[in-house]
């Protein structure tokens, strides 16, 4: 496969108004992507955009639009509705494409775009590549009687927000419920307290005033300490932390304790399989879950299916096996019976219904196995480098890696969405622990001193 440039773990992603998030690059991938999915140069196609609320999404959603009716694609502008929402739109809308403008949980001077297919599921590597040639090799225009339309669609939410209720059980409501929400003031800053409110719940919103610049800045999934705050201080049952597209999710319990996916999908994992509902009794999740995750699956006679990091390729192992359940640490739950990425508002709604359905508190269904100590640190190199290949951070590994057999492991990656090197690793002797990864990030500083975090 050829090597790409512009594509990461999930789409286009960078610091907007720089390469490649510019409004010339999004031109380009927005006829790109419509020449792609308008081979067969007939008309009446079309492609849905969603967004949310980065003060640049503005720039890239015209640019956007502008390169795909170039080539004659039609174009249906959502505003900003959470990632799930465009995959289940892109279908229910009958089009060919569907793309989300959205740098997730970075911070607001990101973006990122993301492409979905008419199957309403993230595209493969080889169909991003081939947009990726397509972009950067030029695309001709269409002929000016073929040049597509744009318009508006305000009721893109709406039908999400009536979609994601039918996940909930219609003999169960949340009334007497008090739900903490951190929207990150992000593209969910409207749904996701609709959705609560019309279930029945008493709603504490949090993180929903957007002003294009303050997107996951101290509220959110990264940032559960505002909202955990709120949960105490409020007497709530549970609170629930959105990233800016709303794609994952992080619980907090009553007593404002946070708790990541990994919890969450081991809770889901063990009921959907009682209930008869785990598709070949496997969770497929990412290379970064914690062992003690599956340990628990294996007590319960389940098995952990590792994938490489990334929701995307979370989602291919999943269809690959027919399984119906999956996700990340960082909070990504993906439910293939309800939508074809991962979807926080979805997943913290199951939770609800199991926390209603068994009555008791959010605390005793949130801990359900002991993790095993686990260190992850982050070292910032400069763009083009490649710090993992310098002889010395090898050396470093090695030994790591050595020192950890049979007690652990290690695992060291690039970030697919940032200039991060993730060095991470677990073991029941923390020391142990704290020491390798300690060796290896002073190794992978040595040898970028200038951009270490």
């Amino acid at each position: 496969m050829t090597k790409r440039t512009l594509f990461g773990t999930d789409g286009v992603r960078g610091q907007a108004n720089s390469y490649p998030m510019t409004a010339e690059m999004a031109l380009k991938l927005g006829a790109a992507a419509g020449r792609y999915f308008r081979r067969d140069g007939a008309n009446g196609h079309r492609v849905v955009i969603g967004k949310d609320t980065r003060q640049s999404g503005y720039m890239i959603e015209n640019a956007l639009t502008a390169g795909l009716t170039s080539t004659g694609m039609n174009v249906l502008l959502l505003g900003p509705v959470p990632t799930p929402a465009v995959g289940f739109l892109t279908t229910s809308m009958r089009a060919d494409l569907g793309i989300m403008i959205s740098a997730s949980h970075n911070p607001s001077t990101d973006n990122g775009i993301k492409f979905f297919g008419p199957d309403g599921f993230k595209l493969s590597d080889d169909a991003e590549t081939e947009i990726e040639a397509l972009a950067l090799g030029g695309v001709e225009a269409t002929r000016p009687e073929n040049i597509g339309r744009a318009r508006r669609v305000d009721e893109g939410r709406m039908r999400y927000v009536e979609y994601a209720k039918t996940t909930f059980p219609r003999s169960v409501r949340l009334s007497g419920l008090k739900i903490v929400v951190d929207c990150a003031h992000g593209a969910a800053y409207r749904a996701a307290p609709e959705i609560l409110w019309e279930l029945g719940a008493e709603v504490i919103p949090l993180g929903v005033d957007p002003n294009g610049r303050n997107i996951n800045d101290g509220v959110g999934s990264t940032a559960p300490q505002a909202a955990a705050a709120a949960v105490v201080a409020q007497g709530a049952d549970l609170g629930i932390c959105l990233d800016g597209d709303a794609d994952r999710v992080i619980l907090i319990d009553e007593k404002g304790r946070i708790t990541d996916g990994d919890q969450l999908m081991g809770l889901l994992a063990a009921r959907w399989a009682a209930q008869g509902r785990l598709v070949g009794g496997t969770l497929v999740a990412t290379v970064m879950s914690n062992l003690g995750l599956e340990r628990f699956l294996e007590g319960q006679g389940l098995v952990l299916l590792r994938s490489k990091v990334g929701d995307r390729y979370v989602v291919e192992d999943m269809r690959r096996g027919g399984f119906n359940l999956g996700g990340e640490q960082s909070g990504h739950i993906v439910m293939t019976d309800y939508a074809t990425t991962g979807d926080g508002i979805m997943a913290a709604l199951q939770f609800l219904a199991a926390m209603v359905t068994v009555d008791q508190p959010a605390s005793s269904l949130l801990q359900v196995f002991d993790p095993c100590p686990q260190l992850l640190r982050n070292v910032r190199y400069a763009a083009g480098s490649n710090p993992l290949a310098a002889p010395a951070v090898m050396a470093a590994i090695a030994e790591a890696e050595a020192a950890l057999q049979g007690q652990g492991r290690l695992l060291i990656r690039k970030s697919g969405t940032e200039p991060l090197i993730r060095v991470m690793a677990e073991a029941e002797d923390e020391g142990l622990m704290d020491r390798v990864v300690q060796d290896v990030v002073r190794a992978v500083e040595a040898s970028v001193p200038q951009s270490a975090e």
